[in-house]
């Protein structure tokens, strides 16, 4: 019975961790439609459209390991509700951009920023803390997979509705809207509540949260991890961001992009799902590697192959399988190593590397646009980067740090 009422209990979180990730990816994800329009009405370039999206990639991962800790020690409700309505106000921001002091640049970099700490709290950092507490270890992978699988779906809905308000009501309308999506997550995280750790081995010594941080960053492989995950963002987000733009310049027509990118969610959550499932029976560190070099050799083949509506489709269809996938695989080995107590914040860790590649990839994308007036040296630097996050990730020492004896007790002597 307490199985069966531990089951009913975990479907709304499921449910709702995964309603609240969709929305908050889906948003940022989408953004990208708006930046030729933005461009042309508020009179300012594509890098400074650039420069705001990568300030709230480094926003976000700034400001991720400290979310992730008032999350381990308040819970995720009041984290979620406060990170929702700044998102919502980030957003609305951008409308009235024009009209605040200092122009259109200002008000595009505080609605990055607010926005940065909005997707900080409702992505995938502190609800995915919270479910994989609450699921047991041998079911963590997949359960992480299937929640983060949902998420994905919303940038299949949002980025095509998101272009047919553009299109149809003016991008101004279509921010509005996107405010109020992202208000709604504020009342979708009313009922989420902390969940008990679920099979944290009773042998692991518990420590504060400095001694955690310094056991992970003193870890080889928790560092080559990190350092891979860069590579994640700057890949991800320079697409989001500059394949629209991208496109007009191959002569493909704009409805393109917005479908591309829907195409993106929906084999999004095929992908992410069932790397989840692999990640409960194969080595999670070579699944990720694996991710990272399928990625860049269907970035490759994009670029070898001429650049039609159809090649473009394709491209997005490859890349979104490989999307997300990387989710449950390092909160898996985050988890396994260094255990759930502090994992929200050994996450943010990680995931700011994460974020500072998101930075890299928005912004290194626009500077070179306006530079260059093409994207060549930006694709180049997405194939550099990702041979090397696989070269990196493949290497990773994922074994336990040896186990620490709890205060008072004296080492063991080697005989």
């Amino acid at each position: 019975m307490a199985t069966l009422g531990n089951r009913r209990a975990m479907l709304p979180l499921i449910l709702l961790s995964g309603l609240i990730i969709s929305l908050c990816m889906g948003l940022r994800q989408s953004l990208g439609l708006f930046m030729r329009p933005m461009t042309l009405d508020l009179g300012i370039s594509a890098a400074t459209f650039g420069f705001s999206i990568a300030l709230q990639n480094i926003v976000w991962g700034v400001s991720q390991p400290f979310v992730g800790a008032l999350a381990d020690r308040h819970g995720p409700r009041p984290v979620l509700i406060v990170t929702a309505l700044l998102y919502a106000a980030g957003l609305l921001l951008m409308v009235f951009s024009k009209g605040i002091p200092g122009g259109p640049l200002v008000g595009l970099q505080v609605a990055g920023f607010l926005i940065g700490i909005g997707t900080a709290g409702a992505g995938f950092g502190v609800l995915i803390g919270t479910i994989s507490r609450a699921t047991p270890p041998e079911k963590r992978s997949q359960t992480v997979g299937l929640v983060a699988a949902a998420g994905s779906l919303g940038t299949m809905v949002i980025a095509p509705v998101g272009q047919w308000l553009i299109d149809g009501f003016g991008w101004q309308a279509a921010m509005v809207a996107f405010a109020a999506i992202a208000g709604s997550m504020a009342v979708l995280s009313l009922p989420i509540r902390e969940q008990p750790v679920s099979g944290e081995p009773s042998s692991r010594v518990k420590l504060n949260l400095g001694e955690a941080v310094r056991e992970a960053m003193g870890h080889r492989g928790y560092l080559f991890m990190t350092l891979a995950f860069f590579a994640c963002g700057f890949q991800l987000v320079f697409i989001t961001t500059h394949l629209p733009a991208y496109l007009q310049l191959c002569g493909v027509a704009p409805g393109v992009a917005g479908t591309a990118l829907g195409l993106i969610g929906l084999f999004n959550a095929v992908g992410t799902y069932l790397f989840g499932l692999l990640g409960a029976r194969y080595s999670q560190k070579h699944l990720l590697a694996l991710i990272y070099l399928l990625r860049t050799l269907f970035i490759v083949a994009f670029l070898l192959a001429p650049i039609s509506a159809a090649s473009t489709l394709v491209f997005a269809a490859a890349m979104g399988f490989l999307w997300l996938g990387v989710a449950p695989l390092v909160t898996g080995i985050i988890g396994r190593v260094f255990g759930l107590t502090h994992f929200n914040t050994l996450y943010g860790i990680v995931f700011l590397s994460h974020q500072v590649g998101s930075f890299f990839g928005a912004w290194m994308g626009g500077v070179v646009f306006d530079r260059f007036g093409n994207y060549n040296f930006g694709w180049g630097a997405l194939i550099v980067i990702g041979v090397t996050a696989f070269t990196l990730q493949w290497l990773m020492d994922e074994r336990p740090p040896r186990e620490r004896k709890p205060s008072g007790e004296p080492e063991a002597v080697p005989a």
